[in-house]
């Protein structure tokens, strides 16, 4: 696998066209380390033989790999020594000089292979990585397959549900599929936007506002204002965002149908987060209910949906006179319902 990390020391050693090009340049850093080692004489006289080669030979090493470290080391030990400790001595070999050869050596050695280590580690880590990116670039891919294949499929099955009507004459059954086929339909597009293969929440406040008007748009009624506030850049697990918006879909909808059949009006959509959970409201101005209506009772379909799904997410789900009129439908989750699902 080729490394195509932009990180600098993730690509060392430098993969140069030709090997002879890395001992080429540890030649010159070589060269250059004698120029200054000879300029350094008169304050270093005969001591530090070897003080500028040993940069040198991790410049090579660190830049071109093991094997022009070990090059530039080798001409760093012909020149210092033979110059700088060999001829100052009368090129009598001492213990002293035995020593400082020794020194160089097992130095020079050291460094080069934990420069080589660091540099196959460094290697496999950034190998590893580049899978890693790949693997996760295939596995939100084939995420984002399955997620467009299931919310085709629902599409489909509301689409044969819309043509299944057309041969059913009994009005409550019609008006049953239209609502079941809607359902599906809305299912289908919540998923794609919601769900994200990280797990990730999502924006609810952008998505809410969006939703909001769509169904508005569907009902086609031009005389109802939907306004939807929520925190900024609320996140809620993928589990618990698309039933809400269901939820909030049918709390909606049921506004527009039961509470503004008739006349203009304002429906407020509002979402609150804290530590004691999550609060969604749906108010409308709408004619309102009576005092101590039950959702178990009503006729409603979409309302009894709404109640199932805040129970499945531990929380409950009520309609309600407004304090000035209209509706309320209120929306009550624990806030360990943002958690991860068991």
């Amino acid at each position: 696998m080729q490394r195509r990390n932009e990180r600098f020391v993730e690509r060392l050693p430098l993969v140069l066209e030709q090997r002879w090009q890395g001992y080429f340049w540890a030649t010159l850093f070589c060269l250059a380390a004698f120029g200054l080692r000879r300029a350094m004489s008169p304050l270093l006289i005969n001591s530090a033989p070897f003080i500028t080669f040993f940069p040198t030979v991790i410049l090579s090493a660190f830049l071109f790999g093991a094997r022009s470290g070990i090059w530039a080391a080798t001409l760093g030990l012909a020149l210092g020594g033979y110059f700088f400790l060999l001829a100052p001595s009368g090129f009598e070999i001492t213990p002293r000089v035995a020593v400082i050869i020794c020194l160089y050596i097992v130095v020079m050695g050291v460094t080069i292979a934990l420069i080589h280590f660091m540099q196959r580690v460094n290697f496999r880590l950034a190998v590893e990585r580049e899978r890693s990116r790949e693997l996760a670039a295939t596995k939100d891919l084939l995420f984002r397959e399955l997620q467009h294949r299931v919310s085709n499929n629902l599409q489909v099955v509301a689409a044969m549900l819309s043509l299944q009507r057309r041969h059913i004459d009994h009005d409550a059954a019609r008006r049953a599929l239209d609502d079941a086929s809607a359902r599906l339909a809305l299912i289908g597009k919540i998923s794609r936007a919601m769900y994200h293969p990280s797990g990730e929440g999502q924006d609810v406040g952008t998505f809410l506002t969006a939703l909001c008007r769509d169904i508005v748009e569907a009902s086609g009624r031009q005389d109802v204002v939907v306004r939807v506030s929520a925190p900024g850049q609320l996140l809620l697990a993928s589990h618990v965002s698309v039933p809400l918006a269901l939820i909030v879909a049918e709390a909606v909808s049921n506004a527009i149908e039961h509470g503004l059949p008739d006349r203009a009006g304002t429906v407020l959509v509002s979402l609150d987060a804290s530590e004691e959970g999550f609060s969604l409201r749906v108010v409308d101005d709408g004619k309102g209910i009576a005092q101590g209506t039950e959702i178990g009772a009503a006729n409603s379909l979409g309302l009894r949906i709404a109640a199932a799904l805040a129970s499945q997410l531990g929380g409950r789900f009520l309609l309600e006179p407004g304090p000035n009129g209209g509706a309320v439908a209120r929306l009550d989750l624990p806030p360990s319902a943002n958690g991860t699902p068991d």
